[in-house]
């Protein structure tokens, strides 16, 4: 069978499960909509701080979206230990499904769902006052659809790796927040001190951030955008190949 066929078939049952149990999704929207309720009163009086400009919300935006995009992905390793305890997985693995196709068709539901959820936090903004170039708002969600496959297919790997609910949650716990916070999910890191702003560049997740708030601003072709985008891409080649060497090792 080959990738693209594998790909749809198992894009279509995740899509039905989804489908038949919305909880998760509409769990994952609460907390974006959220930070967008508490601070709206908030962000009319940042327009004179260095790094917000004259609209906070391309600023504040940005970040969220970002922020949506890794918790709505990296978790998704649950639902593939549940399959690999319920032998699903391995009845997969015994027909002449492509082992790539196993993992993207996992993949695209969660990209789905990812852009549908950054889709309403996007019109939720735009009631609450956010102004932004619309190619560049659309050209952000290809990329942080780049950047959820990414993260989708880094928590397929480590579950393949650590199948136990307890240490999976907590690897995941503990990586997800230092990497959010020193991306500047919420605060550009212009305003950080000098050691912390340097640390942060380190953080491939601060430059998909960078990259995303100059899109918002109109800024297609600059150097934050395109630096963005590649490292956008470059993680998403990066963890499908630890996610197929993954499920490789785990069928051995």
């Amino acid at each position: 069978m080959t990738t693209a066929r594998t790909s749809l078939i198992i894009f279509r049952r995740s899509m039905h499960y989804t489908l038949r149990n919305p909880a998760w999704v509409i769990a994952g929207l609460l907390q974006p909509l959220l930070y967008l309720t508490l601070f709206a009163p908030l962000l009319s009086r940042l327009t004179e701080v260095p790094g917000f400009g004259d609209n906070p919300w391309r600023v504040f935006v940005p970040g969220l979206l970002v922020q949506q995009s890794v918790f709505a992905s990296v978790f998704v390793g649950f639902g593939v230990i549940a399959d690999t305890r319920s032998g699903v997985l391995d009845r997969m693995r015994v027909t002449a499904a492509s082992e790539l196709g196993l993992l993207i068709g996992r993949v695209l539901r969660d990209v789905v769902v990812l852009t549908a959820q950054g889709a309403l936090l996007v019109l939720g903004a735009l009631v609450a006052g956010l102004r932004a170039s619309l190619v560049g708002v659309l050209i952000s969600f290809a990329v942080l659809g780049v950047l959820g496959l990414a993260m989708s297919a880094l928590s397929y790997g480590l579950a393949l790796r650590l199948p136990a609910e307890d240490v999976f949650g907590q690897l995941i716990n503990s990586l997800t927040l230092p990497t959010l916070l020193l991306s500047g999910v919420l605060l550009p890191m212009t305003l950080a001190p000098g050691w912390l702003s340097g640390l942060s560049k380190a953080n491939p997740l601060s430059h998909v951030v960078t990259g995303t708030r100059a899109l918002f601003q109109g800024q297609l072709t600059g150097s934050g955008a395109m630096t963005g985008a590649a490292v956008a891409v470059g993680l998403a080649l990066l963890t499908l190949w630890f996610g197929l060497r993954s499920l490789r090792t785990d069928e051995r």
